[in-house]
């Protein structure tokens, strides 16, 4: 399956938590892997300023996509908790996905725990349709897309909405054999752990993903899953390549 794949999400980790089994599997398959984030994470310490920040999780993010076997890693250089949805931040993912002309792609749900998140989702929404477009003015000077690829959207972090509804999801991905390089490729972003310590009180990194992945995986009868959920709106392929090659469970309903 040798298929272009883009993984494009708001901050570094997002994709080593959510979806980077599935990814190291696609690779295996002969997949050509391309990983970005929207920020650097300028915001998350509360010791370094923004710039400093920045770039220690740049290199975090890096050296994660190398532990997944990316062929590259890009930042679009939004600022956190700043990304919003114009014209600008239309062009600007727009003309990656032109650059990268994928046939699969990753991001957040449409409902997800904060606005970076769901405001990344309608961007790549946005950015599957018009790349493809010849008098899109996407930034570069990269030709259009080929078509207008797959779209899936994992897991909200919590597994739910902001009132609690459960994230819809179509299918659960086993990354079983995947699960000690997913935890590897996640300790890569240590600032990451650094700041949930100080600004949430939280200290157990790995073990969540872990803990979130087994839980996945018990609703499929795997060890360990990720889940996830395909966008099937209008000009979008309708199959489901991740369930024909990988044997991904499909979920009822």
């Amino acid at each position: 399956m040798n298929k272009r794949v883009l993984a494009l999400m708001p901050h570094p980790d997002d994709i080593e938590f959510l979806c980077s089994g599935t990814l190291m599997r696609l690779r295996d398959l002969g997949c050509e892997l391309h990983l970005a984030t929207m920020t650097p994470g300028d915001k998350g310490s509360v010791e370094l300023g923004c710039d400093e920040i920045a770039a220690v999780r740049r290199a975090e993010a890096e050296r994660a996509a190398q532990i997944i076997g990316a062929s590259s890693y890009t930042c679009l250089e939004f600022r956190d908790l700043e990304i919003t949805f114009c014209n600008e931040a239309r062009r600007r993912v727009a003309g990656l996905f032109r650059k990268v002309n994928p046939e699969i792609v990753f991001t957040t749900p449409p409902a997800d725990y904060m606005f970076d998140h769901e405001i990344t989702s309608q961007l790549v929404r946005d950015a599957c349709f018009n790349a493809s477009v010849k008098n899109y003015p996407a930034d570069g000077e990269f030709a259009p897309t080929s078509g207008v690829p797959y779209l899936f959207y994992s897991d909200p972090i919590g597994g739910h909405d902001i009132f609690g509804t459960p994230g819809k999801l179509h299918f659960l991905v086993d990354v079983s054999q995947q699960i000690e390089a997913k935890a590897e490729a996640l300790a890569s972003h240590d600032s990451q752990r650094a700041w949930l310590r100080k600004q949430h009180g939280l200290d157990d990194y790995i073990d969540s993903m872990r803990r979130w992945a087994q839980s996945r995986g018990a609703l499929a009868g795997f060890e360990y899953a990720e889940g996830f959920c395909q966008h099937l709106g209008h000009a979008h392929p309708e199959d489901n390549p991740l369930i024909t090659t990988l044997g991904a469970h499909e979920l009822a309903g």
